[in-house]
């Protein structure tokens, strides 16, 4: 089998699950790809209609925030989503990465999203990227108790 054929059927098991299978999916990618994934991801998001593995694209691109363009560039995008799930994963992406390029998407969602609860996600990653502070994505009162980690799957 072709590398591409490999790499597509890999991208295939992208549903939104988060099973065994498709972690498991995700790790050989990163293999296959390294940090070129969030570009793959940017790729299949765009070309999926499936609102789970637009989640997934999504999710799996935000460890690459801080320093993959198309990472970024993928949260922007999801902030468009028909998907309120999609919209809280690019909001964590974008919290996550503090990129302040980021932030007239995330106003046009916070004034103009169809659900409140993506509104509300929109505002919590401008606090964050505003404060330069990932946790207060999660962290709406800035207690300094609550903290939002990303974990980068290895091997």
């Amino acid at each position: 089998m072709a590398k591409d054929e490999v790499i597509e059927n890999f991208l295939n098991k992208l549903d939104g699950s988060g099973s065994d299978q498709e972690f498991h999916a995700i790790r050989q990618l990163k293999k296959i790809v390294g940090d070129l994934l969030p570009q793959l991801l940017l790729e299949k998001y765009r070309k999926s209609r499936d609102w789970g593995c637009r989640c997934s694209c999504v999710y799996h691109s935000i460890s690459y925030s801080r320093k993959v363009d198309e990472a970024v560039q993928l949260g922007i995008e999801a902030l468009a989503d028909r998907s309120k799930a999609v919209h809280y994963r690019a909001c964590m992406l974008l919290a996550y990465s503090l990129n302040e390029k980021a932030l007239p998407a995330l106003q046009e969602l916070e004034l103009h999203g169809r659900h409140k609860e993506s509104r509300e996600n929109a505002q919590a990653a401008i606090d964050a990227i505003k404060n330069q502070n990932t946790n207060y994505f999660l962290d709406k009162k800035h207690t300094g108790k609550v903290f939002l980690e990303i974990f980068n799957l290895q091997d």
